[in-house]
């Protein structure tokens, strides 16, 4: 990896940003799907924060080549977001559900993240959201491509 790659860029920068908007708008989408007596808690700011660091990360490193390469770039920043915010509530849920004593063993515990990740995967299959998601992906990686060359 050339140490440039470390460097920060204005491409960078707006790739988090735009993925902390798409994980903001996919978290207020997300909610009314959940059931009534869901506790958020930091639902939407952990998803933001996430947006940030796969923006940053994934999006902005790969951007500055072709148009193709550019929506290739947003859509792989988004479903890291994805992947990393279905473990992140997955896993605050297993540590809320193991001091309730739910699972009798560590291994149990860990199945139990993959377990909850998979139910709140479903709750992702609803059109507007996996648009939200895909129509963001791409806009992200397509803006942060377009910094890239002008600035």
């Amino acid at each position: 990896m050339p140490l440039t790659d470390k460097m920060p860029t204005a491409a960078k920068f707006f790739a988090a940003i735009g993925l902390a908007a798409v994980g903001w708008i996919a978290s207020e989408a997300i909610r009314p799907l959940l059931p009534p007596h869901t506790d958020f808690g930091w639902f939407n700011q952990v998803n933001v924060v996430l947006g940030v660091i796969c923006g940053w990360r994934v999006t902005g490193r790969r951007v500055g080549g072709t148009f193709s390469e550019a929506i290739s770039a947003g859509l792989t920043g988004v479903i890291a977001l994805v992947f990393w915010g279905l473990f992140a509530q997955s896993f605050n849920l297993m540590l809320a559900e193991a001091l309730d004593k739910k699972y009798k063993g560590p291994f149990q515990a860990i199945m139990g993240i993959f377990n909850n990740a998979m139910e709140f995967g479903v709750f992702l299959l609803d059109g507007k959201v996996i648009g939200i998601i895909l129509i963001g992906g791409i806009l992200t990686g397509l803006f942060a491509d377009w910094i890239s060359k002008r600035l």
